[in-house]
């Protein structure tokens, strides 16, 4: 390479970053994109993240209850892997066909705040740049568990879509939002799933009537939870691993065929160099940015789950159109833009939520009219019928005094997509009797806030 000085320099492949690539290199930029690995082109959420997640969703789904489960499963993996493969290569062209980009594969470390080493194998390829991006995402926390790091049978989310195996027994430790939705996938698909949570209830941060919704229907697939657990060593055994937890006050063991480890993620900074580069972290351990994702040096941004935000993909794409805006625009988007941001979380049915939980409502002291229904008592939506789950609730909490939404969980089919209706009728200022006397198409999901808006509060 002749010429190693970019205008930009982008280290990762994930949505905000290849985002921006793409985005100047179609104004004539001249861009590099660094990324560690070939099987990582297109970021985390293409390959091991939220598309191969999803599409195990799908085919668990949609299990027939007569046949080989291992062999049903075996085709999942293997149609997803497919999938993945296809939009890797996708998000490859995106940018290898544009003439001012330039895709460069191996590790990235800063030598000062300008330059930028990339090693691969004994290749080494010093790069500066007007603009730096870090955009290297997070990864999977291992417990600091004797025994857990070292056996064969424990995975992170991103081993366990890859095996071709399934496992006859999986144990699963962490009841948050990653740990249970595999406990759906997994159960869906025929394994035996055992949830190890430290917290006395699953997904704390819900309401508990929430929780103990999502748990009776996982409780409904095969899922087994121990609450209060907290691990205290694994064993490997002849083709088997043996867990020891605390819970009650005693010591307990449990064989499984595989472990998943769901504690949590954490950005992906080691290795890096910031130090070199004067780059800070916070506390957490993320990359320290202000409003407008600048870092401590003001040439250098940091975009996507690496910086310590919200860890989704649609949240690294609104971080690309806050940086965009700061080097192609008028720079006033900001983080501070942001107001109730959904999110969902894909068991069977899916749990999605905008906003204030009840509990966080009267925490705060506000006056409030919680409006809730099980699905299958919601008359005005035949579709849960038609497609056959029924499963599930929808719950609004609104503003008694001003008939503001102030916050919607959803767990019920479709879920997914109604939550962005509830969350763009929020950010405008919509009243809950506006969302309840709107028009929706039948047969629809959507046309249920007719009826749930419109009944009397429960609480």
């Amino acid at each position: 390479m002749e010429n190693t000085h970019f205008d930009l320099l982008v280290i990762g492949f994930g949505k905000g970053g290849k985002t921006l690539a793409a985005s100047l290199g179609r104004l004539g930029r001249r861009v590099a994109m660094v990324e560690q690995s070939a099987a990582m082109y297109g970021g985390t959420c293409i390959n091991i993240g939220c598309v191969p997640t999803k599409a195990l969703v799908h085919h668990a789904e949609r299990r027939p209850g007569r046949g080989d489960p291992g062999e049903w499963h075996r085709t999942a993996v293997e149609e997803t892997r497919e999938l993945t493969t296809m939009l890797r290569a996708n998000n490859l062209a995106m940018l290898d066909t544009l003439d001012s980009v330039v895709v460069i594969t191996g590790r990235a470390t800063f030598l000062d705040s300008q330059t930028v080493r990339v090693t691969a194998g004994v290749d080494v390829l010093d790069l500066t740049a007007d603009t730096i991006v870090i955009n290297t995402g997070a990864v999977p926390v291992i417990p600091d568990v004797p025994g857990l790091r070292t056996s064969d049978h424990v995975l992170t989310s991103t081993e366990l879509i890859e095996i071709d195996h399934l496992p006859e027994r999986l144990v699963i430790m962490g009841g948050g939002y990653v740990g249970t939705e595999f406990a759906s996938i997994y159960a869906q698909f025929g394994s035996a799933v055992t949830v190890l949570d430290p917290a006395p209830r699953i997904m704390p941060h819900e309401d508990e009537d929430v929780t103990a919704a999502v748990t009776a229907i996982l409780r409904g697939a095969g899922v087994e939870f121990v609450a209060g657990a907290r691990a205290t060593g694994v064993r490997d055994l002849d083709n088997a691993v043996e867990i020891s937890y605390e819970a009650g006050g005693a010591t307990h063991t449990i064989a499984a065929d595989d472990v998943l480890v769901a504690t949590g993620r954490r950005p992906a900074t080691e290795g890096l160099g910031l130090d070199q580069a004067g780059v800070r972290t916070t506390p957490r351990g993320a990359v320290q940015v202000d409003e407008f994702l600048r870092t401590s040096q003001p040439h250098i941004y940091a975009i996507g789950d690496v910086n310590g935000g919200p860890q989704f993909t649609y949240i690294s794409l609104d971080d690309f159109r806050i940086v965009a805006g700061q080097l192609t625009g008028r720079g006033e988007r900001s983080t501070a833009d942001r107001r109730f941001v959904p999110y969902t979380v894909f068991t069977s049915p899916a749990l999605s939520r905008v906003g204030l939980t009840e509990r966080d409502a009267r925490d705060g002291g506000l006056a409030i009219d919680v409006y809730e229904k099980a699905v299958a008592d919601i008359a005005a939506m035949p579709r849960a019928k038609i497609v056959g789950e029924t499963r599930g609730l929808m719950k609004f909490v609104v503003d008694r005094e001003t008939d503001l939404l102030l916050g919607a969980t959803l767990l019920s089919v479709d879920s997914q997509e109604l939550i962005n209706t509830v969350a763009l009728a929020m950010r405008h200022g919509v009243t809950a009797s506006e969302l309840c006397d709107s028009i929706y198409t039948h047969p629809s999901s959507t046309e249920a806030f007719n009826e749930v808006l419109a009944s009397s509060p429960v609480r």
